[in-house]
């Protein structure tokens, strides 16, 4: 597969939504059955690099999503390879049915690129942040869900998704999002988490633009604190990568999970069924909206706003670390107070005043 036709330094200049309009055009250079579709947001989305280099295998439904979506359907029926391009919202929420009835029950192959997800087009308001999106997504049947963490693992999800029978549901940020990744050779796999940074502290689960900020959570939690962080990014949201998450839970025996999402139906509770369904025992934090609607605003105020920036995730982990067990060690006939972390006794000087 060919590399980008652009260079690391133009990639942190383009917004993810752009990376993946010309990761398609890449794609249909290749392929004559790559088509795409958008319900009159090509500019928004960035499918339109594909109008102008294909013009005749570009469709534009007007604002009419479900159309849209059964529209994709029949091309996928008759061969195609349709690309649905439109906010995140509007592929979860209004198109529901189509996208259950005609896509996934039928299981054709067509992908969804759900754009503006999350808060991040916030200063757009609550009928456009797409918070629920993958609580309705990943329950619906024979469709794959991927949410990539920057530009450049957008291009590898992008590209994943058209060597994948079937439909898949890709979710991207609008705006510029943080540069993870310094190239695309970092061994991106559909259903594989990845090690961003290893520790046995505590691990933190992150994905799409969260994913950034656990990164660098986890080098502040060690120069400050002196613990150490297992940073898993888990892309995929479905298949679901369970070894990585039991692994994690063996190892740490904590486990934060943060998204640009409801807490209810999403990435942490998909790592909370894995974890329940194989009968591992750990602490468990899912950082997200609890239950609510966000506030309007610029979409990094938001993320501190709904506790899912760096320094929730810090403040969160800290609080996990310090609700250790505190148990009492004789040795030599002196009995001293310690923290209990799993199978390891740390001794520490501990104001036992506080709760710990």
């Amino acid at each position: 597969m060919g590399g980008m036709n652009y260079t690391v330094v133009d990639s942190k200049r383009l917004a993810t939504a752009e990376i993946y309009g010309k990761t398609l055009v890449e794609l249909g250079e290749k392929d004559k059955r790559v088509v795409a579709l958008t319900a009159d947001l090509a500019k928004s989305t960035k499918i339109g690099d594909f109008k102008e280099k294909f013009p005749d295998r570009f469709f534009n439904v007007g604002i009419a999503e479900q159309n849209l979506f059964g529209i994709a359907a029949g091309m996928a029926k008759a061969g195609l390879i349709p690309f649905i391009s439109t906010f995140s919202v509007f592929a979860s929420l209004r198109a529901t049915d189509q996208l259950h009835t005609d896509i996934c029950y039928q299981n054709v192959n067509v992908k969804i690129i759900g754009t503006h997800s999350g808060t991040s087009y916030g200063q757009a308001g609550s009928t456009h942040h797409a918070i629920e999106d993958i609580a309705v997504v990943r329950s619906l049947v024979n469709l794959k869900v991927i949410v990539p963490a920057d530009g450049i693992e957008t291009a590898n999800a992008v590209r994943a998704a058209y060597a994948t029978d079937g439909p898949v549901y890709i979710r991207i940020n609008r705006g510029f999002d943080q540069t993870v990744y310094a190239d695309e050779n970092y061994g991106f796999e559909l259903g594989k988490g990845v090690l961003m940074n290893d520790g046995n502290d505590i691990t933190v689960i992150a994905n799409g633009s969260c994913v950034f900020q656990a990164v660098q959570a986890a080098k502040i939690l060690e120069h400050d604190y002196g613990i150490h962080a297992r940073i898993i990014n888990l892309h995929t949201i479905k298949p679901i990568d369970k070894e990585i998450i039991l692994k994690a839970a063996e190892d740490t025996r904590r486990i934060i999970t943060v998204e640009d999402h409801t807490v209810l139906g999403g990435l942490g509770t998909a790592v909370g069924e894995v974890i329940l369904e194989h009968g591992r025992a750990c602490a468990f934090k899912k950082l997200g909206l609890n239950d609510c609607f966000s506030a309007i605003g610029f979409h990094e105020d938001l993320m501190h706003i709904n506790g899912i920036d760096t320094d929730s995730i810090v403040k969160n982990a800290v609080d996990m670390m310090k609700h250790a067990h505190v148990v009492e060690i004789t040795a030599e006939g002196k009995t001293t107070k310690a923290l209990k972390f799993d199978d390891r006794n740390f001794e520490a000087e501990i104001d036992w005043t506080d709760e710990v």
